[in-house]
């Protein structure tokens, strides 16, 4: 299927693994060129191996300083895909501040600072452009020991609504996926166990998880 992106620049995060590594995969296969942020230089180097043409940056996102280096040298950016999460599951009582801080920091706050710098680029080129914010299912309802991580996706759907306000009139379209239970190797690490993927399953008609390239669906009792 032809998308019509071929020749477009396009920014993903968290493109080493996942969902992001499949978005990056796709859009490449469709002649996109794609920048790849990823904090491991070890997926970034396997990523372009199997997608030549790929630029990649290594970064920690959490690192506002640093993000603010890296990406001041990528080229222009037609389209963006906020991708990058952490999932720090604990119990309400037991939350730190470290896992909020953490948490906040990737899942909200670095979402905020690179679309400020990939719509400015683009308000100051005079060209339309596009932004998607991958966000979590995790924010519509409620789950045993995600009353951090559901908080951030939360705050970023209403951003990705304020954002596409704001933005509009520039011509720059901001929406958010909100996907159920994908198995990547973060969904590996917290859904694992067939007693608590059945919480998630039980509310799916097709009574399986989201599944992208290299994952696996949920496991069933």
């Amino acid at each position: 299927m032809d998308l019509g992106l071929a020749g477009r620049c396009a920014l993903v995060t968290g493109a080493g693994k996942g969902i992001g590594r499949s978005t990056v995969q796709a859009l490449s296969a469709a002649g996109v060129r794609v920048v790849a942020v990823s904090r491991t230089q070890a997926d970034l180097d396997s990523l372009a191996a199997e997608c030549p043409g790929v630029e990649p940056v290594c970064v920690d996102l959490g690192d506002w300083e640093a993000t603010e280096r890296a990406l001041s040298r990528v080229g222009p950016v037609d389209l963006l895909v906020n991708n990058a999460a952490v999932a720090l599951l604990q119990p309400f009582l037991e939350v730190t501040k470290e896992a909020f801080d953490m948490s906040f920091d990737v899942n909200l706050r670095a979402v905020i600072q690179v679309c400020q710098i990939v719509a400015r680029g683009m308000i100051a080129r005079g060209v339309p452009g596009a932004i998607v914010n991958v966000s979590s299912q995790s924010s519509q309802r409620a789950l045993t020991n995600h009353s951090v991580y559901s908080s951030t996706k939360g705050a970023l759907d209403i951003l990705t609504k304020v954002m596409a306000l704001e933005l509009g009139p520039h011509k720059i379209r901001v929406n958010a996926v909100n996907p159920t239970v994908v198995m990547t190797p973060m969904g590996k690490s917290n859904w694992s166990d067939p007693h608590k993927a059945k919480v998630i399953l039980d509310r799916i008609p097709l009574g399986r998880g989201g599944e992208c390239g290299g994952c696996h669906p949920l496991p069933a009792e």
